[in-house]
């Protein structure tokens, strides 16, 4: 039950219509035409609630559970209690993630510029956007139709933004060229200078960092993010990655599409990923290397080689994952030898 101080629900919804968003089907027996007024976890859901169930640790909060309907896997329709609807999918969670955006669809942002924005005279807001607080655009800055810019936010001298992006409070963004549909969590930093330097004796000198970072569509950048810009080649951020808080990424990172970055993960400078990757808490890829599309990497994991496509690794320094997985129960061996 979302808070209506904070989120405001849609709907109400038939079954009928919440297996046509989510791309479910009706379970034998399920009434299409009951009425389902919001979402809820199992274990709180009640008679007009819509819930879900996608991993089995939580079967028995399913069979407890007084939800008036749920979408699960076919395996666990038997399980569900008596007078419970049924909605069935060989994905759930990605079914009531559809059903849950249906009930709280994002709401374009009510068009205000605060007394205390500042704008450049050269620069360029489209129709509908919302500057809070405090907000920054310098000159020559464009940001597109419908964006949020946050209290305290500031957008460089010349970067492009597009249409429907959110940048959170206290964020700032430089140096870039940011997609539709982007979503910049607070206190994010985007296109700072890159760590490059050249180091010597004498002491180190600063390499200019002549380059952007450039974001595809629909990506999400956690709050308190960085995102060093390239150093002359540019860093790029592939359409539909996710990138969780506190990561780093260096300068003249490519990442392809659809990555998934977890927290406190660093990947240094001129490391490629390809599309589909995905990294684990705090994980460490060090410089220059290849991560194949589809790699997978453990958390806490050190990547110090090239990583093929579709390979899962483990560990540190980071191997493949059978041969972590053999590493770690040697280990234990020994050390209940040693006991």
């Amino acid at each position: 039950m979302a808070d209506p101080r904070f989120f405001h629900v849609a709907g109400p919804f038939t079954l009928a219509r919440l297996a046509e968003l989510s791309g479910a089907t009706l379970a034998e027996g399920a009434d299409a035409d009951l009425l389902l007024a919001d979402v809820a976890p199992l274990e709180v859901a009640g008679p007009q609630d819509f819930s879900f169930l996608d991993n089995r640790k939580y079967a028995a909060a399913f069979e407890a559970s007084k939800a008036g309907a749920c979408v699960v896997g076919a395996e666990m329709a038997e399980r569900a209690p008596a007078g419970m609807a049924l909605l069935l999918s060989s994905d759930p969670y990605r079914a009531y993630a559809r059903i849950a955006q249906a009930f709280y669809p994002v709401t374009a942002p009510q068009p205000w510029v605060a007394p205390t924005a500042w704008v450049d005279p050269s620069a360029s807001i489209g129709e509908g956007c919302r500057l809070e607080p405090g907000a920054v655009v310098l000159a020559g800055a464009q940001i597109g139709t419908g964006c949020r810019i946050g209290a305290n936010a500031v957008i460089g001298d010349g970067v492009v933004i597009g249409a429907d992006c959110i940048v959170g409070a206290n964020a700032t963004v430089s140096h870039a060229v940011v997609g539709n549909r982007v979503n910049i969590y607070p206190g994010a930093r985007i296109g700072q200078d890159g760590f490059g330097f050249a180091m010597g004796p004498q002491g180190h000198l600063k390499v200019p960092q002549l380059g952007r970072v450039v974001i595809g569509d629909a990506v999400e950048i956690g709050a308190n993010t960085t995102i060093d810009r390239g150093a002359g080649p540019d860093t790029v951020i592939g359409a539909g990655s996710m990138i969780d808080n506190l990561v780093q990424i260096g300068h003249n990172v490519q990442m392809g599409r659809a990555c998934v970055i977890v927290s406190q993960v660093g990947i240094s400078g001129s490391t490629r990923l390809g599309d589909f990757v995905a990294a684990g808490g705090q994980a460490g890829i060090t410089g220059h290397l290849k991560i194949g599309s589809g790699a997978r990497i453990a958390a806490q994991s050190g990547v110090m080689r090239d990583i093929a496509p579709g390979e899962t690794v483990g560990g540190a320094p980071a191997v493949g994952m059978k041969d972590w997985l053999r590493q770690v129960a040697a280990l234990g061996k020994l050390a209940r030898r040693k006991g």
